[in-house]
């Protein structure tokens, strides 16, 4: 009757929405009505707990179960939202006495099951000091991820160092945003250089291409080009797929740039993608007087110095390399285009470089996968973004199919690409168990 039909199947007074959950679907042969539940449809079934217990107490509760203890061993180093980095030492139950009877927060606590934490002794004939947390406060507690093999000193308790850390996170995390907005803000009033529409030989060049270019690739294409011809730096993301052309776009942009006598740079995480790239860019320009040259360490030094001294110079107009473009020792004489492939990769550092040329030169970057911080100020506006998304011709688009670990679904999967004669790349993320 709650679904608004009576005993004969008739509708009386129209359907009611009801929200809630079904472990099933089911039919109904009277009033000719199915229902079936997303789990039946996507293959997905949610764990359903029960929910006695409406306080923010019980919420508290709830989202500390949801915490994965599994990935925290006795030892480990852990980080405290208020208190900062300690060791943990497993769970075990709070100690009576009322020293103990509140939590870190302040909370009035119970005796319990509580995570302990131990800090450095603010004394060194001092014990070290223990942190018992209770578990519905475990969402205060995370993982300790560090770079290399450095493990940083316990802070104390009652010190001042974590918390002035946190202060000048908060501090570099302000002084990024300011720079962002104004590299932005003076690529916006300053004047840049403007190429001049298509060349004769530039649509001579274009018409060689061998493969037909996608809708999506054309349109790339004629937005970067369009960029450049506007009186201010160009800043555009490429976003594509791995062989939807990305590549091509690039080409034709530095072809138009050193038709303007212009110098081009591109840069790329990796000496096998220099190569590939310096093969690709030599192949398409060879019918024409543009000099292309490589700088990575497939190089002697020899040949290094003679490109870095033919690029003062001039002499050299297309300029592929890896980190070796971004040291102190390369000059251009009058540099026009930047191309970064795969900007993610690079470090903090090169990053901060690659910032300054935003003011100065055009900027295209192509990635398949952007990094967060990229790919939203192409959203917002900060910076143009031309997205790939036709493959090209005879080309099947990726397949992406997120399922539960299933370990024959796996292995027919990966036996149907062997019976083909293809090959298959298995990404495991633990080392100690990556050969089973």
């Amino acid at each position: 009757s709650e679904l608004g039909f009576d005993k004969t199947g008739q509708s009386d007074i129209g359907p009611i929405l009801q929200t809630g959950s079904l472990a099933r679907g089911f039919l109904s042969d009277e009033a000719k009505f199915v229902v079936v539940t997303d789990a039946e449809i996507f293959g997905r079934y949610k764990i359903q707990r029960p929910r006695r217990l409406k306080s923010s107490r019980a919420s508290a509760m709830r989202s500390a179960l949801e915490i994965n203890f599994a990935d925290l061993e006795e030892g480990d180093l852990v980080v405290h939202l208020q208190h900062g980095i300690g060791r943990y030492l497993g769970l075990k139950n709070s100690p009576a006495g009322p020293s103990n009877q509140q939590s870190p927060t302040g909370n009035r606590q119970s005796e319990g099951e509580c995570l302990v934490i131990e800090y450095a002794p603010t004394d060194a004939a001092n014990e070290p000091p223990k942190l018992y947390i209770p578990v519905t406060e475990a969402h205060l507690v995370s993982k300790y991820v560090g770079a290399g093999k450095l493990r940083p000193p316990l802070n104390t308790l009652t010190g001042t160092r974590w918390r002035k850390a946190v202060e000048q996170t908060e501090n570099a995390v302000r002084d990024v945003a300011a720079e962002m907005l104004r590299i932005q803000a003076v690529r916006e009033s300053q004047a840049g250089y403007a190429c001049k529409p298509d060349a004769p030989w530039q649509r001579e060049f274009e018409s060689a291409f061998i493969y037909e270019e996608t809708p999506d690739q054309l349109t790339a294409i004629a937005e970067t080009k369009a960029d450049m011809e506007r009186p201010k730096p160009m800043d555009r993301l490429i976003c594509g797929d791995v062989g939807f052309g990305k590549t091509e776009v690039a080409i034709r942009a530095a072809f138009k740039s050193v038709m303007d006598g212009k110098q081009v740079a591109v840069l790329v995480p990796t000496t096998v993608l220099a190569q590939q790239h310096f093969g690709n860019f030599r192949e398409r320009m060879a019918d024409y007087p543009i000099r292309v040259e490589l700088l990575s360490r497939f190089r002697t030094r020899r040949e290094q110095e003679d490109v870095v001294k033919d690029l003062a110079a001039g002499a050299v107009d297309i300029v592929i390399g890896t980190h070796r473009l971004v040291q102190d020792d390369i000059a251009f004489k009058d540099l026009g285009l930047v191309v970064i492939d795969e900007e993610q990769r690079f470090g903090v550092l090169h990053k901060e470089k690659f910032k300054r040329l935003r003011t100065l030169v055009d900027v295209l970057t192509l990635s398949a996968t952007p990094i967060p911080r990229t790919l939203y100020l192409a959203l917002t506006g900060a910076r143009d973004m031309s997205t790939i998304q036709t493959p090209p011709h005879d080309r099947l688009p990726v397949e992406t199919t997120v399922i539960e670990y299933d370990e024959r679904i796996i292995r027919d999967a990966i036996q149907r690409e062997i019976n083909r004669g293809g090959q298959v790349f298995f990404l495991h993320n633990r080392v100690l168990t990556i050969h089973a």
